[in-house]
């Protein structure tokens, strides 16, 4: 997330969806975006919120989606995949808005939790979803990491049209 924020048109407003604790929220608002904080959960986000993070308390995972009609310039998930409302995100993106995903693929399994398919991207999940939406994909991995444990991971950087933001000159593992 952190190589890839700088492509979000600064200012900008970002939706870090499944927040948990916070951490992406308070470095995005850091480098001075607007945050909107969603998750089930926000106290303790709510606890340690910065005036540029909005927290809010939403049920992701109900038939509607919460967040009808909403628009970001930038969209940052990680460890996180409920499928019914995958292809809502690309369709919240702004013109030259980022999405930055990343969770758990399959194979993932074997390393234990999550190890249930449902929270499991499928090979290819992500640019399935940015071609579907004809998002322009920076970077992609569909990736085995060591650290901070053994995981199987996809991660995926795409934008709707021309990034308004900062493009990094190379990618780094």
């Amino acid at each position: 997330m952190r190589r890839f924020a700088p492509c979000i048109a600064n200012p900008g407003l970002i939706l870090d969806l499944a927040c948990g604790s916070g951490r992406h929220s308070r470095y995005l608002a850091n480098l001075n975006y607007s945050v909107i904080a969603v998750d089930q959960d926000v106290s303790l986000i709510e606890a340690n919120a910065d005036i540029r993070i909005s927290p809010q308390k939403l049920d992701l995972e109900l038939e509607e989606w919460p967040l009808m009609g909403s628009h970001f310039d930038g969209i940052v998930v990680t460890n996180y995949l409920y499928r019914p409302h995958l292809d809502q995100l690309p369709q919240m993106l702004n013109e030259g808005g980022v999405l930055i995903y990343e969770t758990f693929a399959q194979g993932n399994e074997v390393f234990g939790k999550p190890s249930n398919p449902n929270f499991l991207l499928k090979t290819g999940e992500l640019l399935a979803l940015a071609s579907r939406y004809s998002l322009k994909v920076l970077a992609y991995e569909d990736i085995y990491l060591d650290r901070p444990k053994p995981a199987m991971m996809q991660r995926i950087c795409a934008v709707k049209g021309n990034p308004k933001g900062h493009i990094p000159l190379q990618f780094q593992g």
